[in-house]
């Protein structure tokens, strides 16, 4: 298959040193229509919603199958025009799938209210799933076409979270974000292992407003407007929630894994900034984002959520959280500060639109853009482990203990030679040398697993990993 690469290259510093990560794009499989969510089961294969009603699957090698995985085509409303916010939204497979075959789906049906369902895959094809298994788990009636939410995860506690935005019109007219008899504009969390009260789903025990006579038991968290994507981190277990703004703010909003009841403040607040606060509790009981995009600042108009990079390929994104941006086509990240987070953006990519993020079974970052029909990989070409320059050279011991060796045969010595943790941070830097034969002290260092990167004088990089002992 054909790759296409887009490079853009922004700086984020990790450490004492300058680490400079480098966003690449690689195109890793084409031929898909209004790609809106990417999941994966537990194995190596993508799944892809697309908005009009289908659920694709993406092979390792970036080949598409032809059949679609799950076809509600004529289930699926108000999803005929790009940029509508109804339709297929949302996916999450159980973490029993590679047993019990259980998926679950989020999308408006033809009355353009919201359902959740689960369905099962095909008991004599991996590839198909069982069109006549659905089962409907919960449906939320929508006043408006926009503001639908629609993402879901399990999260590491087998209970499935769900995100619904505050039911459309500008301003949220009924003020549903604050309303907790309501499921609009929340966080939800159910149990789909369990049934009760008449559902196909149960509560769990420990949300934080069944004593609330007031209150629906589902709720999770509240005060949010349009969470059009939402994630959780695979090392912390924290939730991460973007949250499409009314027309000046987007929002970035981090929910710890020991938290639950939060109210993100829709709509007394947008962002830091009051909104419409008649009637708001105080301002002390809301949570506020950890990073936010003012509109009067950027091309900022509706943000998508992504991940916490936590997969091993690229050692200088670990920790960082990617977002983008469906008007300006910008990626962006948020590097953690000790209790603050720094936020950077690309240029932007041309034209894509973008609106979904995926996360691999190995922890590797996607993203996909509605006006277009292909899934890029995202990559760091800084430090990419493919070793295809300064090939003549040797690297020992390896594991290693207080002394690093590299020897370079090729009569070529480096400009730099930089170790890098797990975690991106540069934590040793060597420059002008006078010999081929390099010896570097490792003794200050902890033990564990590095990166160690060689950069030329013309560009020109190599990276191997060292274990030290």
């Amino acid at each position: 298959m054909k790759k296409y690469h887009f490079i853009v290259l922004f700086l984020i510093f990790l450490g004492e040193l300058d680490a400079q990560p480098t966003i690449s794009l690689e195109s890793f499989a084409t031929g898909l229509d209004k790609p809106v969510n990417i999941k994966h089961a537990g194995d190596a294969r993508l799944f892809v919603v697309e908005q009009e009603g289908f659920i694709r699957i993406v092979n390792t090698d970036g080949s598409l199958i032809t059949t679609p995985f799950l076809d509600i085509e004529s289930q699926v409303g108000g999803s005929g025009t790009i940029g509508d916010e109804r339709g297929f939204l949302g996916l999450a497979f159980h973490p029993n799938f590679a047993t019990n075959g259980f998926f679950y789906v989020n999308y408006t049906n033809t009355s353009g209210n919201t359902v959740v369902s689960r369905f099962t895959v095909s008991g004599s094809n991996a590839n198909l799933a069982n069109t006549n298994s659905e089962q409907i788990i919960l449906t939320i009636n929508q006043p408006a076409g926009n503001h639908n939410g629609g993402d879901m995860a399990f999260g590491s506690d087998g209970m499935l979270y769900i995100s619904s935005g505050d039911g459309g019109g500008s301003g949220d007219p009924t003020d549903k974000g604050q309303d907790l008899s309501s499921l609009l504009g929340k966080i939800l969390r159910i149990d789909v292992d369990n049934a009760s009260g008449g559902n196909n789903y149960a509560i769990p025990s420990n949300n934080p407003f069944i004593s609330d006579p007031a209150a629906l038991d589902e709720i999770w968290a509240y005060g949010v407007r349009n969470p059009w994507k939402f994630s959780f981190d695979r090392q912390t277990n924290d939730i991460w929630i973007a949250d499409v703004g009314q027309g000046g703010f987007e929002e970035i909003n981090m929910m710890p894994s020991t938290m639950a009841g939060l109210n993100y403040g829709w709509r007394c607040y947008e962002g830091n900034n009051p909104f419409n606060t008649g009637g708001c509790a105080n301002m002390n009981t809301m949570t506020f984002p950890i990073a936010t995009l003012a509109h009067s600042s950027t091309s900022f108009c509706s943000i998508t959520g992504g991940y916490r990079y936590r997969g091993a390929q690229y050692p200088g994104f670990q920790g960082l959280y990617f977002f983008a941006d469906y008007c300006s086509n910008e990626i962006g990240t948020l590097t953690e500060n000790g209790s603050t987070w720094n936020l950077s953006l690309t240029p932007p990519f041309n034209g894509n639109g973008w609106v979904a993020f995926g996360e691999d079974v190995n922890g590797e970052l996607y993203i996909a853009g509605i006006n277009s029909s292909t899934i890029y990989k995202i990559k760091d070409a800084t430090l990419s482990t493919d070793n295809t320059l300064f090939s003549n050279f040797k690297m020992f011991p390896n594991p290693a203990k207080t002394v690093l060796n590299l020897v370079f045969t090729n009569r070529t010595t480096p400009e730099t030679i930089t170790l890098y943790d797990v975690q991106g941070r540069a934590v040793k830097k060597v420059k002008d040398f006078s010999s081929n034969t390099i010896e570097i002290s490792t003794e200050q260092l902890n033990k564990g697993l590095y990166f160690v990167q060689i950069l030329g004088a013309n560009g020109e990089k190599a990276t191997k990993k060292l274990v030290l002992n």
